[in-house]
């Protein structure tokens, strides 16, 4: 796929891993609707240097959770772009519990955690979809995590929500296709705003660091380009793309 006037629609895409796939999206020549929940101001930035790059840019307010929300988000991308050739899955969220710690999860970080990595991801294709195969198809790249791979990271229900995806991806390439491509990226330590608001974060990163074999963390464009390749790579579908240094296989 040849991103040049194409549009997209990025989930979370106002910070961090989200906002380097507007902007590689953008530099391909790609019209980009870029969502957020709470990060208002950080969004409109993004999309201001989408716009700079020379391509169409418009923020949206919707959380995922939201099937309503959502929906108009589609919508909108349809309405001022055209079309909608690409959804990036990236809004994510969790909760920092330690795993052995079972009393301390409560049905609300379940419902929190799952409703918007899991059930979010699945409500923002379902309304991509029509969409997308009124213009010759489509491509979803979902984020997922290492965290749905090894079953580690910041908490259990964070890790199912993560394999959900993963599961998910598969099941949505076969019922989608031959119209849209479904893929996800698997990325293990983002050097982020995220991670760096956590206690203790520069020890958190020189650990993740010292632990893969290329001694290296991941970056949001180094996210980014996977993102992108998968989104133009037209006979890829139904692959989950570890991006974690090489980690799993230390």
């Amino acid at each position: 796929m040849d991103l040049k006037d194409k549009s997209a629609v990025v989930t979370g895409g106002g910070v961090g891993t989200g906002r380097a796939i507007v902007l590689d999206l953008a530099k391909g020549g790609c019209n980009v609707i870029v969502n957020y929940s709470k990060s208002k101001q950080q969004a409109e930035e993004t999309a201001e240097e989408a716009i700079a790059l020379g391509v169409k840019a418009e923020t949206a307010l919707a959380d995922v959770r939201d099937d309503d929300a959502v929906r108009s988000m589609m919508k909108q991308a349809a309405s001022s772009f055209g079309r909608l050739d690409i959804l990036v899955n990236n809004a994510g969220g969790t909760r920092h519990i330690e795993h052995s710690d079972l009393d301390a999860v409560s049905k609300e970080d379940w419902d929190f955690i799952m409703g918007t990595n899991a059930w979010g991801t699945f409500q923002a294709t379902r309304a991509a979809v029509p969409h997308m195969v009124a213009h010759d198809g489509g491509s979803v790249v979902n984020i997922s995590s290492i965290a749905g791979v090894y079953a580690t990271g910041s908490s259990v229900p964070y890790c199912a929500s993560k394999a959900a995806i993963n599961n998910m991806t598969v099941s949505l390439a076969r019922a989608l296709a031959p119209d849209v491509r479904v893929n996800a990226v698997a990325p293990g330590f983002i050097d982020t705003r995220w991670w760096g608001e956590l206690e203790h974060y520069e020890v958190i990163k020189q650990m993740a660091t010292d632990m893969t074999p290329l001694k290296d963390v991941c970056k949001p464009e180094d996210v980014s380009k996977v993102v992108v390749d998968l989104a133009t790579s037209r006979l890829v579908t139904g692959q989950i793309v570890v991006v974690d240094g090489g980690l799993g296989i230390k």
